[in-house]
């Protein structure tokens, strides 16, 4: 139904100077669906006063409301070509009066958890890049045709909104930070089996992929009015530091069905572990932290374990943000499970003795595209210290990359082994009283089978230079625009 309006907005983004990668379409496309969003929403809500005889408090003043600036229509509901603004004057309207008004909410909400808040919080931190008026004008016009009203169009909206994330991130190395593969985390959510009424948190949020998904677990299932005002409100958490992810997650949310998200924009790593008390704590945790990030002295000072590795303060976060008997299961590099370092080998110390450790997932190299990294997932609950850990090696009789990405078969297996920890030719258990408590090295060594070290083609090395060549080709194309 509106696949062909997505794919008609990026045509037009990608002419305007403005926008020069898939970041840049799915940051402009972002505060324009959530705007046309907002006034389906409130029209919405305004039939329903209205069918109860009473009349609704409208958030958005007149003069900045779909309607007004973005499509205003004739009597007969077509578009007024006539009241529209476009050029300089609709360029100037949403830079020098529609964003500092909607970023001026922040200051007069109640509250983080309102919409109006979420409202200033995204144009604090986003500002229209699309140059030309016109350019902005066909992007309004064609935005127009979305709507928000049923279930089944904002279900084809969250398809088509994951289909442009998913986009972003096989761009390039830094899209891929805002993308964990779909399938992956469903497998992780099928171990975890989150309950109604539990509290899930991510405190890397990215594009809010692991609570969208949890959402649409937990919805499937049979639920009353109080358990779906349950999951409106009191189940999905969220911090997220950038601001472009913030935005793409609080509109990825909206899609799936969760009108006002309760994601922070904040750095999730600037708060002190030791000031977490048990109200700030949570019964899941779904999280894929950021690889090879580095952090400052004074940001590791908030942490027992100090290290500049950011994903390895992630999980002291995460440890210490689990209730006791919460569950967790974070992505993170496999060379964890066997650095040499002194905070690797104190934060695996820490993790098996505070943690019962039940599950390594072992991930190919191409799981994360771009990323060049290859990882595990490690499945832990909080409370008991680790007996036995089962390993579980993803072989996929494939190579993996941008034309054979993970699906949902590759990891049935998995899932369907890992309820009862079973052993195969891909799966074995360790007893923890085997580790070495010099290194506590947790390392993936398949006793099954015998280490074969990948070798790629040199086809396979000539794509991957060619594609590395066209991205910095285009990285020198923008900057040459920017002097």
């Amino acid at each position: 139904m509106f696949e062909q309006v997505f794919k008609n907005i990026d045509d037009v983004l990608w002419k305007d100077a403005g926008c020069t990668s898939e970041l840049d379409y799915t940051e402009q496309t972002s505060w324009i669906l959530f705007l046309k969003y907002l006034d389906d929403l409130e029209r919405q809500k305004a039939d329903e006063a209205e069918l109860v005889g009473k009349k609704y408090e409208y958030i958005i003043d007149k003069a900045y409301r779909w309607e007004s600036w973005a499509a205003p229509k004739t009597a007969d509901g077509k578009f007024d070509h006539n009241k529209a603004l476009t050029g300089d004057d609709l360029r100037e309207f949403v830079d020098s009066k529609l964003f500092p008004y909607l970023k001026g909410f922040k200051q007069k909400a109640d509250s983080p958890d309102t919409i109006e808040y979420k409202i200033g919080e995204i144009f604090s931190e986003i500002r229209n890049k699309i140059q030309s008026g016109y350019t902005l004008r066909d992007v309004l016009e064609r935005a127009d045709e979305l709507r928000f009203r049923s279930q089944k169009e904002k279900h084809e909206l969250s398809h088509l909104y994951e289909t442009k994330i998913k986009n972003m991130g096989n761009a390039g190395r830094n899209g891929g930070e805002y993308y964990t593969p779909r399938p992956l985390i469903r497998a992780m959510i099928q171990v975890i089996k989150p309950r109604i009424g539990e509290r899930i948190y991510d405190g890397a949020v990215g594009s809010a992929g692991f609570l969208c998904e949890a959402y649409d677990y937990l919805r499937s299932k049979e639920l009353t009015t109080s358990d779906l005002k349950t999951l409106q409100q009191r189940t999905f958490y969220g911090k997220e530091k950038k601001s472009l992810a913030y935005v793409i997650a609080i509109m990825n949310m909206i899609l799936h069905g969760i009108e006002t998200p309760n994601i922070l924009h904040t750095n999730t790593l600037a708060e002190n572990i030791t000031d977490i008390q048990e109200k700030d704590r949570f019964d899941i945790i779904l999280a894929n932290p950021p690889f090879g990030g580095k952090e400052r002295v004074e940001v590791q000072q908030n942490f027992p374990i100090k290290t500049g590795e950011t994903a390895m303060l992630f999980l002291q976060h995460f440890m210490k943000s689990l209730k006791a008997g919460g569950r967790a299961a974070v992505v993170i590099k496999n060379t964890f499970l066997s650095n040499t370092d002194n905070a690797s080998i104190a934060l695996r110390k820490e993790l098996l003795a505070s943690c019962d450790l039940h599950t390594v997932l072992d991930c190919p190299g191409g799981t994360f595209l771009g990323a060049g990294v290859k990882t595990v997932v490690l499945f832990f609950e909080k409370g008991a210290a680790t007996r036995k850990i089962w390993y579980y090696q993803l072989k996929p009789a494939r190579n993996m990359g941008k034309t054979n990405p993970l699906n949902d078969n590759d990891l049935n297996e998995f899932v369907r082994l890992q309820t009862s920890f079973g052993d195969s030719d891909n799966s074995w258990t360790v007893d923890a009283k085997t580790i070495p408590t010099s290194t506590y090295d947790l390392s993936v060594k398949n006793p099954n089978k015998a280490e074969v070290t990948a070798i790629r083609t040199p086809q396979e090395i000539i794509d991957e230079i060619a594609a590395l060549d066209a991205e910095a080709a285009e990285i020198l194309q923008t900057i040459r625009v920017i002097a």
